[in-house]
């Protein structure tokens, strides 16, 4: 064998340069790269290289942005161009290779004229590391976990993973099955080459990924790549399952270079001393030496020979001691007898052996290691030694386990991950399925653990988590499975149930557990859990029908007021989807601002005359040809942070309809408007009223603002009352709203600066005949007049309502009694024919 590891660089490169100026759209240059099939392409300036862009430069694009191929390669390129001298050994660039990351670099002559570009690929193949890769298998070089990218995913969205993950290659998993494609920077250039921007990966991957087994030999895989072409290999293990994607770089970077260097010189020199049998003897007796794996020789019989001194490093066992001993003085007793028989008829029938074998030191510690066993010949074909090369894997071994933990557990609690519980439900799902009995998962999230990570902070939060995970982990019984889904949430699957009843005991069991105190650090901390349970078969079939299904039941839960449990019903289902439509149908309708406002009118009780409007929002869905209740996508708006935004609308449309009506000489009645607790937190809300009545010319004068109890949180008190006190002293009236469902009290009313008191209309309805209701909200009207409030009851539908509301002193209502919420041209009317509804109804004596 020929080493050419000290051979210039400048006698192995390709001597032709691809370049390009630095105005070349982005697109030719891709073309020219994958004419000619190459990995980078120099842009010259004036005959000087003022950068490069290579094949690893393609994966900072962004395939979203339709019109990158025609900008200038010069927006791309990597600058200032790193070169070498054409005189610069192999080795050295090998070395330069790996301590700069790099895989290009520019070769240059004396006087720093480019000669042409050197590539990783070119150092594995004329570097001369034969011997060094015949040492190694390719599970020794893999770095990373593959990264596996599902055939869906645009090409936009593959190339954005690959960059995140800093990777040159991905698998593209075929629809659902173990099959691979495989992705390269190489596709991407090709991608670029021919506008391809909008495919989705199935569309565009058709190069299979071509795999070998994580045991077989670097020199074998290297010589297989070179043979077919290839940049990537995939890698499998014992059972198939893809493990890595070995690449040039991964191979190059395995080199221990001191160590190749070392052998290297070593092998030189043998190929010098094979002149002389002496010296052969003399430098094989170096290499084996200066090997960094353990060496033993034996005789045909087994006993020990010699060793070199890595043995003893690893074993313990000096030369001497180990010397006329058979290797069965490291056995560590974990291998039975026909283990041993079996590797000493491979090694008679094959003259090799191969395998990971665990042994045990002189200090009685018990490691693993990989043996490679080789049988020598005489020249008559019959075994005359033994040569046995081993290598201390326990490192590599602890690597596995931790990323075994990582892959399948959570890293913060211990318990399973979603991965690890997706594949235990899978398995438990066949297993009932087969064996006819049902099975469970429960769905667990801690009510309002934001505010434990909020006001004490995350490193609090995950204490608290452990703790959830432990007591989950205590609870269950044997057998079933406890996961971390991720943040808060938990499931646990019970894989056989055997009544209903006992899962529910088991639910309130775990909730019990979960609502002892928690002592973490200086405090003691109270959490409680909603959980939902979903089986198997009766409300899903497969594991992502049964985990979202307890979803839903759980969700359930925290609205009905969390810290208990309920299983799924096909209703739970229906609301579900009816709400995931009416968010979707809601952000587009904000967005195309397709709503209405409705006005009611407030009455003068004791006149008739018309005082106010509330403005109310209304929703007709375009695409369901139906009118969505404000009950239903208030609701979602508020969940969704998007009330603010309907809040402002109403707002500016409310204040553009009255200068409208002024203009056209009506006289003005004020409008109420509704604001929600998110606006208040906010805290910006008296900023966008004033900047409305600037823009649109309002008056404040002409706005009422209604606030439900619910706002009024004790611990943000003075905050409201400093934002409703602002909205007040610009001239709009505040009204409370729905009073008493909430929970304010006395002190707090006292506190606010209110000029109106709603009485809800749930108390209103049956004061004609319940006497609790009349005697409640005669209670409201007396405390609202001793605090110096108008009150306004809602909800007014018969004249029996009427009367006894005027009777007990409530100045004004509105209601169906009067009108219902109506549009802006019957509101006009209104106002431009002053309109009273009790004059054309009886009124009482």
């Amino acid at each position: 064998m020929t080493f050419t590891t000290d051979v210039p660089v400048g006698e192995v490169i390709h001597h032709s340069l691809l370049s390009c100026s630095p105005d070349a759209r982005l697109i030719d240059a891709a073309k020219q790269m994958e004419k000619h099939h190459v990995s980078s392409i120099l842009i010259m300036s004036a005959g000087t290289p003022i950068g490069i862009w290579t094949e690893a430069d393609a994966r900072k694009l962004d395939f979203s942005d339709k019109s990158i191929g025609t900008r200038p390669i010069s927006d791309f390129m990597s600058a200032p161009v790193e070169t070498v001298l054409d005189t610069t050994s192999l080795s050295e660039v090998a070395l330069k290779f790996k301590q700069q990351r790099r895989r290009h670099f520019l070769v240059i002559d004396e006087n720093a004229e480019p000669m042409g570009v050197v590539s990783q690929s070119d150092v594995i193949h004329y570097q001369g590391l034969e011997h060094y890769l015949c040492m190694r298998n390719v599970r020794s070089a893999l770095k990373h976990v593959p990264l596996i990218l599902d055939d869906h995913l645009s090409l936009s969205e593959a190339v954005s993973r690959l960059r995140e993950e800093q990777r040159d290659s991905a698998a593209v998993r075929v629809g659902r099955s173990e099959q691979y494609s495989i992705i390269t920077e190489r596709d991407i250039v090709r991608w670029l080459a021919n506008d391809v921007k909008g495919d989705c990966l199935r569309d565009v991957c058709d190069n299979r990924l071509y795999s070998v087994d994580e045991e077989t030999g670097l020199l074998q895989a290297s010589n297989l790549l070179k043979r077919k072409g290839f940049r990537h290999l995939g890698v499998v293990n014992n059972i198939g399952k893809l493990v890595g994607i070995l690449s040039y770089a991964d191979i190059l970077e395995s080199v221990e270079y001191e160590y190749v260097n070392r052998l290297q010189d070593a092998l030189h020199s043998r190929d010098e001393a094979l002149k002389s049998s002496t010296t052969h003897l003399r430098l094989a007796q170096r290499v084996i030496e200066a090997s960094l794996d353990g060496i033993i020789i034996t005789n045909p019989k087994g006993v020990i020979q010699s060793v070199n001194p890595k043995f003893t490093q690893v074993t313990g066992y000096s030369a001497e001691e180990a010397i006329g001993h058979t290797p069965q003085l490291l056995s560590s007793g974990r291998h039975s007898g026909d283990f041993y028989q079996h590797m000493w008829d491979e090694l008679y029938r094959n003259g090799y052996w191969q395998g990971e074998i665990w042994n045990r030191r002189k200090n009685g510690q018990v490691y693993p290691e990989w043996l490679t066993i080789t049988a020598i010949y005489d020249d008559d074909g019959q075994v005359c030694q033994f040569a046995a090369i081993f290598s201390d894997i326990t490192d590599r071994k602890k690597d596995e386990e931790r990323i075994r933990r990582l892959a399948f557990f959570d890293d913060l609690t211990g318990v399973a991950n979603r991965r690890l519980f997706q594949d235990r439900l899978e398995q438990a799902i066949a297993n009932a399925h087969r064996h006819k009995h049902r099975l469970a998962v429960l769905f667990l999230d801690l009510d309002m653990f934001k505010r434990i990570n909020d006001s004490l902070g995350h490193l609090m939060g995950d204490e608290v988590l452990k703790v959830v995970a432990g007591r989950l982990a205590h609870t269950v019984r044997e057998g079933d499975s406890v996961a971390r889904l991720g943040g808060d949430e938990f499931t646990v699957m019970v894989p056989e149930v055997e009544s209903i009843d006992g899962l529910m005991v088991l639910a309130e069991r775990i909730n019990q557990a979960i609502s002892e105190p928690i002592a973490v650090g200086s405090h003691e901390l109270y959490v409680s859990s909603s959980i939902g349970i979903s089986i198997f078969p009766d409300d899903g079939k497969t594991p992502d029908e049964l985990i979202k299904n307890a979803d839903v039941a759980m969700y359930r839960v925290k609205a009905d007021g969390r810290g208990s449990y309920h299983r799924y019903t096909a209703s739970l289902h229906h609301d579900s989807v009816r709400e995931l439509t009416i968010e979707t149908r809601l952000r587009k309708a904000i967005k195309e601002q397709s709503f209405d406002l409705h006005y009611q009118p407030k009455i003068d009780l004791k006149t008739g005359e018309l005082l106010s409007f509330e403005a109310l929002l209304r929703w007709y869905d375009s695409y369901s040809e139906q009118q969505i209740s404000p009950a239903e996508f208030i609701p979602v708006a508020e969940r969704l942070g998007l009330i603010s935004m309907l809040g402002e609308w109403v707002l500016e449309r409310v204040c553009m309809q009255q200068v409208k009506w002024h203009k056209e000489g009506l006289k003005i009645k004020p409008v109420a408007i509704n604001i929600s607790a998110q606006q208040l937190m906010k805290g910006d809300i008296s900023q966008t009223v004033h900047r409305v009545l600037k823009e649109t010319g309002a008056q404040a004068s002409w706005l009422e603002f209604e606030v439900t109890e619910s706002c009024f949180i004790p611990e943000q008190a003075d905050r409201i009352a400093e934002i409703l006190h602002n909205l007040r002293s610009a001239g709009s009236n505040i009204s409370i709203d729905d009073f008493g469902t909430g929970y304010s009290s006395l002190s707090y009313l006292r506190r606010l600066p209110l000029d109106e008191l709603k009485i809800d209309r749930s108390f209103v309805t049956d004061i004609a005949v319940n006497a609790d209701d009349a005697r409640l909200v005669s209670t409201i009207i007396a405390m609202a007049q001793g605090l110096g409030l108008r009150v306004v009851a809602e909800g007014i539908e018969t004249q029996e309502q009427l009367d006894y509301l005027r009777d007990h002193g409530c100045h004004q209502g509105q209601g169906y009694f009067f009108a219902k919420p109506s549009t802006k041209e019957q509101a006009h009317d209104w106002l431009a024919t002053e309109w009273n509804p009790l004059e054309t109804k009886p009124i009482s004596a």
